[in-house]
Order: C-alpha cells, then structure tokens, then sequence
C-alpha cells in the first residue's frame, strides 16, 4: 500500500487529547445551542405542499425558482424528477395548517399562468400537515438514536465494552457539529439530511473501528502495556491507509458538491463536513473518550 506516513513513524498523539478534548467539547456545546435555537427544518418536518409538476418543453431550473420566490413562496424549494429529458420537478412549499389549501392553489395558478407557454401539468400535490411534520421530525432523530445504540451494541461485542463508549462520544459529536452548520448557514434540515447524517454515522464508525482494531492487535501481542502507548501506536500505524481513505472519499464529495447540482447539494454538505470531522473525531474524539472510560472503569 502506498506510504503517505513512512513506517516507524511516531507522532505522540496522546500528548495532545487535553488541549483537543477541551476543543471539541467547545464545538460540541456550541453546534447544540445553534441547533435547538436556530435549527431550520424543511417542509418534510414543519408542514407545507409538495407539488409535483411535468412541463411539455425543457426549461431552466433556476428561472423555476426565480419564478416561485418572485411570486411570493419563500422557502420553496425546487429539485428535478427522474432523467433530465422528462422535465419533471417537485416543489416544496412550506405553509401551516391555516393556509395550506390557499398556498396549493396560489401555487397551480402561478405555474399556470408563468409557465403557459411551456406547458404545464400538475401532476400530483401532497399536503404535509405541521403535526405530521412533527412526527417525522420526531422519526429522523430517533432514527439517528437506534443507529447509535446498535452501533455501540456492535462496538461491545466485537471488541470489548470499554471501546463502546469512545465510538458513541465520536459519532454524537459529528453529528452535533454537522447539525450545528446546518443551523448557522440557515441551511434546512430535511428527509435528505438525515439520509446524509446516517451516512456519515457509517463511515464514521467504520474508521474508529480500523484503529479499534489496531489498539486490539496491540494487546494481546504486547500484554501489560498502558492502554494510552497501544492507542498511539495504532493511530500512527493506521495514518497511512486513513489519509488516503478520506482523502479519497472527501474529494468524491466534493466534487459532487459543486458539481452535483441543488438537488444533492445537502446532502454532500452534509458528507463533507462528516468526513472531514469523522476523520479527526476517530484520532482525537473516540481515543481520549476510550481512554477516559477505561481509567473510570479501572478505578471502579
């Protein structure tokens, strides 16, 4: 495997985990307050129509959504439908439960009279209520929950327990921070959100659990080691094959990024941020977590 890291070296990481610790805690607290005080959730969670159109010619996905804010629905958000060539679009429009019938119709109207000389069919609304709304709100968070408490379950029983606890505190803090640059960039938070934080939960764990791995390997090969000696070997051991794996996957991301258009470009937000913060929560998140735990039990 090619050596970004030459072999031997020795990067004392664990001489860093106080001043890194204190860092992502402050990150941590920071992204929580942004997010129960200026989180903006999208129609899927708060309420409002969705509305599915096709168009007979081909037309500007911008001049759509220039149309839709220029006649009054903030908000709106507007992504393509199946292959290009078939000019078909659903619109998002957030509304609450007193005007959500009046907002529909004012909807088909403005299509029809901006878009006549297209042509234009409305071919399916959906009325999401602020109850439902809610309730899916609701869903995607306990969503996230599960997939913490099975990932912890899976931690315990491939390793040992004392891992399980680093991997939790890792993953809850990149999901904190991305939920945290959702809320300070006003980006909104949606179905495809949660899709991407669950993506990053993945690939997240799955990098803590390549230098889980190592720590393993390391002890039962140098019994009677400190734990801290056998987690800052795995790490510089690992550093290799962990700069080229994110690396490779961030610049994918990126790429999609600019180039993947509005319609995934949350999502790739979301992955970009995941990687990137992952990659430093397995090093200096999930190892001092691990190492704390351990020396509580040890006490105990």
């Amino acid at each position: 495997m090619l050596e970004i890291i030459k072999s031997g070296t020795q990067i004392n990481f664990t001489s860093k985990f106080g001043f890194t610790s204190i860092f992502s805690l402050l990150l941590v607290i920071t992204a929580l307050v942004l997010t129960f005080s200026k989180m903006k959730y999208g129609v899927d969670f708060r309420g409002g129509a969705e509305v599915q159109v096709k168009f007979q010619k081909e037309i500007n996905l911008a001049d759509l959504r220039n149309s839709m804010r220029k006649a009054g629905f903030s908000g709106v958000t507007v992504q393509s439908i199946g292959q290009q060539s078939e000019n078909e679009y659903l619109l998002k429009v957030p509304a609450n439960q007193k005007n959500l019938n009046e907002v529909t119709d004012k909807l088909g109207v403005t299509l029809k009279k901006e878009f006549e000389s297209v042509g234009v069919e409305i071919r399916k609304v959906d009325i999401v209520g602020p109850k439902a709304g809610q309730q899916l709100r609701v869903s995607g968070f306990q969503a996230m929950g599960w997939a913490l408490i099975v990932i912890m379950i899976y931690v315990g029983l491939r390793f040992d327990f004392k891992y399980a606890p680093g991997a939790i505190v890792a993953l809850f803090h990149d999901v904190a921070i991305i939920l945290g640059f959702y809320s300070l960039t006003g980006t909104e938070f949606t179905l495809q959100t949660v899709a991407a934080l669950l993506a990053v939960i993945g690939y997240s764990v799955n990098d803590t659990v390549v230098v889980y791995d190592r720590v393993r390997e390391h002890e039962q090969k140098y019994a009677g080691l400190d734990l801290k000696i056998h987690i800052n070997n795995a790490i510089n051991e690992t550093l290799s094959r962990t700069i080229l794996t994110s690396g490779t996957t961030l610049f994918i991301a990126v790429s999609m990024l600019v180039i993947g258009g509005a319609a995934i470009h949350d999502f790739f937000v979301a992955m970009t941020i995941g990687i990137v913060v992952g990659t430093y929560s397995s090093v200096f998140v999930a190892a001092p977590a691990t190492l704390f735990f351990n020396k509580i039990s040890s006490k105990k």
